[in-house]
């Protein structure tokens, strides 16, 4: 356990390599907090993690804050951002920040190594990112936690390749856009066609052209290193076109580290992915090599950093404070962020000097310097709508005029012309959509933010158009198709499982097994059917190493106990003798060979086992061993409540029970309250799904699709005592509350109650995180009752009290 930092929050470092899963880690351990914010290197995995926080807590609970959008709802507790956008004023109790690593990027890494420094949550915070990162981080937070992360897969080197022989699902790498368009033609005419993925792409352009590549419509993906940050490819190998790059600045070679960034992109989950090089570019060098396939790299040594105190009495002044030297010699101050560029190139202007005089003047301009440029070169043009953006929000009207906005909005609003015309369309409105979020900037901020986002949809969906027409010939693509089913009868699957012929419907494939339909089949071809088949078993098949790799969380169970993965259905959950022993009915599978099912079936086991052992492995640790009879009949009828049981079936059990197998249950893990006897381990969220689901299957009840994950959580319709039990949780009046939560309530009550009659009011109310108007039969839940007629004094029920002196 981490010491508190200064700060008074835990700090845990999660550091490794890509596919570790730590931003999933992360996100879990944020839900288990009643309120969190993440910091997210994109806008793009910003919108990404909010879409699947927004899944499993509602999109009334659930913020996103980026410089182009703002989702934020009266009731939002989780707030999912990009890093420069997190309103870090916000108390909540938990706070990650990704891709730390960026602290040592020189256009970012001021931003991110004050979040690193300065961003913190009440209760916990994370940091994630490279583990390149550990020792600057036990350098300036010598009290974090720094976790090593291991990659899922392994990463191999496969030499170089000729651009053509390519394996299929590769991603080719290079670092300037019209080399992206080079090698993409080569493919094209080659292969058939090929996904373009560009930073200065707008994200819906980004995720229409990753589609294409997902879905299998193309087979390869030719990329700037946009790909090497936030986007989830099934990529097996990476190649790069060059080992050099320009970075603003100069052409210098990559370094170890930012090509292990993108070869980490290869593999997903459990599954290997190779990287290398083109052959026209050379080979690898060897010690690159090692250092990528056994992610050893040399440690960050330096940090950028700017000094956030910032001295606003005049332009002058601020420009001095933005160079400011660094407090430390592992800083390294940014000398040329584009709103610090954009500030000395305003500030030159003798007009707009002139007019900035006084704090307010002053921040209102540096502001105004924090408009984005998209294309990241800040262009005269781009200085140009500053300074015309200064001078109407530091005029009469303080606001930009709305026939300004409408005249530029419109001006954008054409989706002709070739692909850089477009893109440069595309980085002017969202430029605009930034200005449209600004509190006070335009009237009908509203109304402009969606008129903007609408021309930003339209222009990338026509980008989108464009580099598919360009990049894909879509009839090379159906060259070598599917091979004929007898006389020219090539089978189509749909996307809901109908299988044709000849546009005759011939069956359905149900998860990995398919059923016949009698009328379509021709009754004078009696092979057809297993010809059939046979070319269904192929594209089945070919997922079948994904099925096998899966993750555990993968794997779902519907609320008739369904096992699927995905869209896949393979069998039925199923009662066995004890809530601990679930039996598994695996389906027919006939499009899978004898030693397939074999595997797949295993594979089902092993997940039958995790479930169980998510319950039983925290009390068969070491000191479970060591419990004389007693102690070992205690810890049976915990085991056998899924991890819980009233404190009145135990009391005569635990009053048998010896000093030392006291401390040996304390050792598991186990609590005893007044109430309920409880496992810490079995009340964190994966273990609460894993009872719930154990539990309904072994009654018969539905497997339920949410199960509660907070201190409390309202009470689901239906619910019983028995199966809130099961989760952890009590029923107390409307509300389900986590049995650790119902004991710390309960003795904070008892603690105002020895003072006389108390008021519903104070920290009990913001642990269990419910609406103050429930607190009253929550209390009467727990045995207490109002002594005044109004309803603001409470007592144990049954207790005397003398009424409150009046005058």
């Amino acid at each position: 356990m981490a010491a508190l930092d200064l700060h008074g929050t835990v700090v845990t470092a999660a550091l490794g390599p890509t596919n570790t899963g730590k931003t999933h880690s992360a996100i879990q351990r944020m839900l288990g907090h009643r309120t969190g914010m993440i910091g997210l290197p994109l806008r793009l995995l910003a919108r990404e993690v909010y879409d699947r926080v927004v899944a499993q807590r509602g999109p009334e609970v659930v913020a996103l804050v980026t410089g182009e959008e703002r989702i934020e709802p009266p009731g939002a507790r989780y707030w999912v951002c990009t890093v420069e956008a997190m309103p870090v004023e916000k108390p909540v109790a938990f706070v990650a920040v990704d891709e730390v690593q960026l602290c040592a990027h020189p256009a970012r890494g001021h931003v991110f190594t004050d979040r690193l420094l300065h961003a913190r949550g009440t209760v916990e915070t994370m940091l994630l990112g490279a583990d390149t990162m550990a020792r600057a981080i036990q350098d300036l937070l010598p009290l974090a936690e720094v976790v090593a992360r291991p990659r899922l897969s392994t990463l191999r080197h496969k030499g170089p390749h000729r651009l053509t022989s390519l394996p299929p699902r590769s991603a080719v790498v290079a670092f300037s856009a019209n080399r992206v368009y080079e090698l993409a033609e080569r493919l094209r005419r080659r292969h058939g066609g090929t996904a373009v993925v560009l930073g200065a792409l707008s994200p819906r352009t980004r995720n229409a052209q990753v589609a294409l590549y997902q879905s299998g419509e193309v087979p390869y993906l030719v990329a700037t290193d946009a790909i090497g940050m936030g986007l989830n490819l099934d990529v097996d190998h990476v190649a790069f076109s060059a080992l050099t790059k320009f970075d603003g600045r100069v052409v210098r070679e990559l370094h170890a580290d930012e090509l292990a960034q993108i070869a980490g992109r290869a593999g997903r989950y459990k599954r290997d992915g190779t990287f290398g090089t083109l052959d026209e570019t050379g080979a690898l060098p060897a010690d690159v090599i090692e250092a990528i396939e056994q992610h050893r790299f040399p440690p960050v040594r330096r940090l950028w950093w700017r000094n956030d105190d910032l001295d606003l009495r005049s332009p002058e002044h601020l420009l001095a404070s933005l160079e400011r030297p660094p407090p430390a010699r592992i800083f390294q101050r940014t000398a040329d962020a584009l709103d610090h560029q954009a500030l000395a190139a305003l500030i030159r202007r003798p007009h707009v000097r002139d007019k900035v005089r006084g704090p307010q003047a002053t921040a209102l301009l540096w502001q105004v310097c924090q408009v984005p440029d998209y294309r990241n070169d800040l262009t005269e043009a781009h200085v140009e709508l500053l300074d015309r953006l200064h001078g109407w929000l530091s005029g009469p009207l303080a606001r930009v005029p709305p026939d300004e906005i409408h005249r530029a909005v419109r001006r954008l609003d054409r989706v002709d012309g070739d692909i850089e015309t477009l893109m440069a369309r595309l980085a002017w409105i969202r430029t605009w959509t930034f200005i449209s979020h600004r509190e006070g900037w335009v009237d009908d901020a509203a109304g402009w933010r969606a008129r903007t986002r609408a021309v930003e949809d339209r222009l990338s969906d026509a980008l989108h158009e464009k580099l598919t027409q360009r990049f894909v010939d879509r009839r090379t693509r159906m060259e070598g198709g599917p091979v004929a089913l007898g006389p020219a009868r090539p089978p189509t699957l749909e996307a809901d499982g109908t299988v044709q012929v000849l546009g005759t419907v011939v069956g359905q494939v149900r998860g990995l097994s398919f059923v016949p339909d009698p009328r379509g089949l021709p009754a004078e071809e009696p092979d057809f059917e297993r010809a059939l088949r046979r070319l269904l078993a192929g594209p089945i098949a070919a997922r079948l190493d994904e099925l096998l790799a899966a993750e555990d969380p993968a794997f779902t169970v519907t609320a008739d106990g369904t096992l699927r993965w995905e869209e896949i259905h393979l069998g039925q959950l199923q009662p066995g003798r004890e809530v601990l022993d679930p039996r598994i009915r695996t389906l027919r599978l006939d499009l899978l060979d004898d030693e397939q099912r074999a595997r797949v079936q295993a594979r089902l086991l092993a997940w039958r086992q995790a479930l169980v052992q998510a319950v039983r492995a925290p009390l068969s640790r070491p000191p479970a061993a060591a419990l004389g009879r007693p102690g070992r009949g205690l810890l049976f009828q915990i085991l056998e409540g899924l991890g819980s049981a009233p404190m009145e079936r135990l009391a005569p059990l635990w009053a048998e029970v010896g000093e030392a197998d006291r401390r040996n249950l304390a050792r598991l893990g186990l609590r005893l309250g007044r109430h309920h006897a409880y496992a810490v381990d079995l009340l964190l969220p994966p273990a609460v799904r894993a009872r719930a689901t154990l539990w309904a299957v072994f009654h018969g009840r539905p497997v339920p699709a949410e199960v509660p994950t907070g201190a409390s959580a309202p009470r689901p319709p239906g619910l019983s005592s028995a199966q809130a039990l099961a989760m952890g949780y009590a029923l107390l009046g409307p509300r389900l509350v986590r049995h650790d939560m119902l004991e710390r309530v309960d003795a904070w009550a008892r603690q105002q109650a020895r003072a006389g009659p108390f008021a519903l009011e104070g920290p009990a109310l913001d642990w269990l995180g419910c609406p103050k108007a429930e607190a009253p039969d929550l209390f009467r839940a727990l045995g207490y009752r109002p002594v005044d007629p109004e309803g603001r004094r409470w007592a144990p029920a049954g207790r005397r009290h003398r009424p409150a002196p009046t005058g």
